[in-house]
């Protein structure tokens, strides 16, 4: 009984004086706006940096007006203003459902882009963009993701305007996830934990090509395999060694 008398006064709540828990409170000053009306609100809102009224007008325009080409773009739009507003995870399911509601769109490409950069910032803290974190250190998982997201870009679009920096951001995050696998190479190595650090170099020497850290990968790999007895692989990673990084191998040469 308790349960039903709380729930009859919760509803009254709503229905009084509680009418501005909802976006526009009791007297919504958006009824009666056309769907262009809304929409020229909502971008200039995006324009002007208030973010979170843009995704409140991009929102009454999709309800209200789901077809026509104002929907449309307001659901390509509303993306941009959750990644602005640093809403990540709703930023990558609108680019999500827009890629999937409009493959064939002009501008689908865009939506790959915003992807990309949703998983590249997906995971930052206000402390991140002051204080940067040791990207060695730094979740890979959306890193991955947004490294998969540039390159669907990239390969089915090759001439998008977005190609050029998506192509430059892979090659960043190229570097920052070899990184990461040889800092738990590291981990391993330090542990005698020969075969797992020789699986992590490996890894990046058959998925990162041309990484700033590929000597470092070598060289783990080389060591890890000395360490193992696996001999005959260990002359192979030399002479590759020898060919691409001869300073590493005499180096590696005066320690043996």
């Amino acid at each position: 009984m308790r349960h039903l008398i709380a729930s009859v006064a919760l509803l009254s709540l709503l229905f009084t004086g509680g009418c501005s828990l909802f976006p526009w409170g009791a007297d919504d000053p958006t009824l009666d706006w056309s769907a262009s009306k809304l929409y020229a609100e909502a971008k200039g809102a995006l324009n002007g940096g208030n973010y979170e009224q843009a995704i409140q007008y991009y929102e009454s325009l999709e309800a209200r007006y789901p077809f026509g080409r104002y929907a449309q773009q307001a659901q390509i739009e509303i993306a941009y203003a959750y990644y602005r507003s640093g809403e990540m995870d709703s930023a990558l399911a609108a680019a999500d459902r827009f890629v999937q509601l409009h493959p064939q769109h002009p501008h689908v490409d865009y939506a790959y882009y915003l992807k990309g950069l949703a998983n590249f910032h997906r995971g930052e803290s206000f402390l991140d963009r002051i204080m940067p974190r040791d990207p060695s250190k730094v979740d890979p998982k959306p890193l991955r993701q947004s490294f998969q997201d540039f390159a669907q870009l990239v390969r089915r679009f090759p001439d998008s305007r977005y190609a050029e920096d998506a192509t430059a951001r892979m090659l960043h995050l190229r570097n920052q996830l070899a990184d990461y696998e040889l800092y738990v190479a590291d981990f391993y190595m330090a542990r005698s934990a020969w075969l797992a650090a020789a699986q992590r170099a490996r890894y990046v020497v058959d998925h990162y090509q041309g990484a700033e850290s590929m000597p470092k990968a070598l060289e783990i790999l080389y060591r890890a395999y000395r360490r193992l007895g696996m001999n005959d692989q260990a002359q192979d990673t030399l002479r590759v060694i020898e060919t691409n990084f001869p300073e590493l191998a005499t180096r590696l040469g005066a320690i043996d």
